[in-house]
């Protein structure tokens, strides 16, 4: 019986975050519980005990951090709240577009490269301009970022590494090598922006 209450208090709070961020994964997730049930106990998601040893799946411990406000790490608030909205609006997972900022930027509006890339997520004014975004605005800095992402998650099929790779390469390099150009630059970038996303 208690394990039972432990599994619908995920379902609840993953309701709870799916409403939240716009997805319907909820049902997919009873349908498993049920799965579970009717093959005697093989699990198909397996909750794993976080912190405060309470049980979650993956999203709920994503999710768990982000209301810590750890989403994005050693961001400030308000930037928290903008990657927030904008990672919901082009649904690319929060804490990515906040391991891009704090790699890119530190999350800092005011960073410009000697390149001359702008802003949080340090968009090149001409990659900006095709974004339809104006880089010098924090909001449409980090909206740019998202749906730049979003972009290069769909040009490569939801690959993260090459997604990554093509944000700081360009995505032609990426098609190029058929994955993670053997530039160091990109290669360091694709370890720092995964090791702080993991």
């Amino acid at each position: 019986m208690m394990q039972i209450e432990g599994l619908n208090s995920i379902i609840h709070r993953i309701d709870e975050l799916n409403m939240r961020f716009g997805i319907n994964t909820a049902a997919n997730y009873q349908e498993n519980v049920n799965k579970t049930a009717a093959t005697g106990g093989v699990e198909q998601e397996k909750p794993q005990r976080l912190e405060n040893g309470s049980f979650a799946t993956e999203l709920d411990k994503a999710m768990s951090m982000e209301s810590r406000g750890a989403v994005g790490l050693n961001i400030s608030g308000d930037t928290n709240s903008l990657i927030k909205e904008a990672a919901a609006r082009y649904q690319v997972d929060p804490r990515l577009v906040a391991a891009v900022a704090q790699t890119e930027s530190g999350g800092n509006q005011e960073a410009v490269s000697p390149a001359g890339a702008v802003g949080v997520m340090q968009l090149m004014p001409e990659t900006a301009a095709g974004l339809g975004v104006n880089p010098y605005d924090k909001r449409q800095n980090i909206e740019g970022g998202a749906k730049y992402l979003r972009q290069m998650m769909d040009t490569f099929g939801g690959d993260v590494q090459k997604a990554v790779a093509a944000y700081n390469a360009g995505p032609q390099a990426v098609k190029e090598y058929n994955g993670i150009p053997p530039y160091r630059e990109t290669q360091d970038y694709v370890n720092k922006v995964l090791d702080i996303y993991r």
